[in-house]
């Protein structure tokens, strides 16, 4: 599959307290080490307006199919990291795009 027809996985976190958000950032960053992602990087926002200040992190990841993501929710780092991180955050917003 070529570039232009991956599958781009983008997931925006915020934490119910400020004082939690480096703590959703280390949950997360446990999915970096998920083989299933060809690409993967996990970020704290680092855009400061009104707006943007309600996503606290960011998971991109990049996937050459829909059966790879699959495969990559299926695996125990996905698990593990939602363990961690669900309880921690008020704000979860997925888009999985193709261009």
């Amino acid at each position: 599959m070529s570039d232009a027809h991956r599958l781009r996985h983008v997931v925006f976190f915020r934490a119910k307290k400020r004082a939690d958000v480096d703590r959703v950032f280390d949950g997360l960053s446990i999915l970096e080490g998920n083989p299933h992602a060809d690409v993967i990087s996990v970020r704290r926002n680092t855009h400061n307006d009104a707006l943007s200040d309600e996503v606290d992190v960011v998971v991109y990841a990049e996937f050459r199919n829909t059966q790879a993501l699959a495969e990559y929710k299926a695996h125990p780092l996905y698990q593990r990291s939602i363990d961690i991180v669900r309880p921690l955050r008020d704000l979860r917003v997925a888009a999985d795009v193709t261009f």
